[in-house]
């Protein structure tokens, strides 16, 4: 094995670490731990509106990593830091994500802290591996391993998903309330700590095996981060607004990946909330990751066909429907078809979009530019699980929140129709 194949596979091993919060806090335990443990203790007539709770929290944490990566994504690439700030992100988010487990009965708001910093480790970090990538794999190559990276992600998530699964079917559950489905509260204890432990320690090979990359190689003592970031963020609009396509593409993202990301954060929370119940839960996500595996990277091989935006498109156009689909559902049958339907575009989607935006910046701004690309998910991020909440809690149901999520696939799609990728590419050469 070369060099060049060791470096990609430990920056792929990366996807694999991370993953498992992305699968078993955000997507499923989580939302259903702090549904049904955290917020048991609120008075009967505000318990209808733990979801929409829960997604006011998931706008909080997305605003607060949205401001760090505004700040961190241009010093980065000034300093050459990227890997030393995914370190300390990737630290930050193994330690509360381990801290989770200490949390129980009625303990929303430690555990709603606790997630905040878990997020906040979780997603800033990303903004630092995502701009590893340009660097790592040439333009022939970039659709293949950032699809991989997602693959081994869905593949290492799932894993420890399935592990968890069975902690939470063999060991005793805890009866909260008089006649409600006793909760599986040691074994999603227990869960939450394995996910910092595989966390920290996969992310073991990045550290050792991928060199930093890119950047002025300054460095950062004694410097004002405030003062370098928007010194920095003048420069990266600047040059933004000579490549149009390329921004053209980031408003895309900020819809359609708002969206994506709201499904994945509420989706487990709107099941408990119309009844479906925990196992039917767990287990119909373990599906999305399954067959998210094999997708994922089946989605990187078609890319190479048709295009990653056409891709994009067939990804976007599934989520119209599963959107559409959520509003209907009333049955586990029901919840587990879209698990399904998730699994074969979510992985190919979100893939492809890193791959597609990397194919259109400049590698010498690599962190600026795909931290400008984070920043526009992330604030997005802000919008689609606020909305979701606000909607639920004003019609007292979630349905019409989940349905809601089609405008933003809507709007995305379209810009994303008129981005002209060859034009793209060609800019980033200027």
């Amino acid at each position: 094995m070369t060099t060049h194949q060791k470096t990609v596979n430990a920056w792929c091993m990366y996807d694999w670490a991370n993953s498992a919060f992305a699968t078993t806090i955000i997507a499923a335990l989580l939302p259903i731990f702090f549904r049904r443990v955290s917020t048991a203790l609120l008075p009967p007539d505000q318990h209808h509106i733990a979801t929409s709770i829960w997604g006011y929290i998931s706008a909080l944490s997305m605003l607060l990593v949205a401001f760090l990566a505004l700040i961190l994504g241009p010093v980065a690439d000034y300093g050459s830091a990227k890997k030393r700030f995914l370190a300390v992100f990737a630290g930050i988010g193994v330690l509360f994500t381990s801290l989770l487990a200490l949390t129980g009965v009625g303990d929303w708001l430690w555990t709603a802290a606790f997630f905040i910093l878990a997020e906040i480790g979780f997603a800033v970090g990303e903004v630092f591996y995502d701009a590893m990538l340009p660097a790592i794999a040439g333009p022939d190559e970039i659709d293949a391993v950032s699809a991989r990276g997602y693959a081994l992600g869905y593949l290492g998530g799932g894993i420890l998903l399935g592990l968890n699964i069975v902690m939470i079917w063999f060991l005793p559950k805890t009866l909260i309330h008089p006649g409600a489905e006793p909760v599986p509260l040691l074994g999603m204890q227990l869960s939450f700590l394995s996910v910092g432990v595989w966390w920290g320690a996969f992310s073991v090979p990045i550290f050792r095996r991928v060199p930093e990359t890119g950047g002025e190689n300054r460095r950062l003592l004694g410097e004002n981060f405030t003062a370098i970031a928007f010194r920095r963020l003048r420069v990266t609009f600047s040059q933004i607004r000579r490549h149009r396509q390329l921004f053209l593409f980031i408003l895309a993202f900020w819809f359609y990946n708002d969206g994506i990301g709201t499904i994945i954060k509420m989706a487990a929370a709107y099941g408990d909330e119309i009844g479906i119940g925990v196992m039917d839960l767990i287990g119909a996500l373990m599906l999305t990751q399954i067959v998210g595996i094999p997708f994922s990277i089946g989605f990187g091989k078609l890319a190479g066909r048709i295009g990653a935006k056409r891709c994009i498109l067939i990804g976007i156009g599934a989520y119209v429907l599963i959107s559409i689909g959520g509003f209907f559902m009333v049955r586990a049958v029901h919840f587990w078809i879209l698990a399904g339907m998730v699994g074969l575009v979510q992985g190919g989607t979100q893939a492809l979009s890193r791959s597609l935006f990397g194919a259109m910046v400049p590698r010498s701004k690599s962190a600026e530019f795909f931290g400008f690309y984070n920043i526009s998910g992330k604030f997005a991020g802000i919008l689609g699980p606020a909305v979701f909440g606000l909607v639920g809690q004003l019609g007292k149901t979630s349905r019409l929140g989940i349905l809601s999520l089609v405008i933003f696939f809507v709007v995305g799609g379209i810009l994303l129709y008129r981005v002209d990728v060859e034009e793209g590419k060609a800019q980033s050469l200027n």
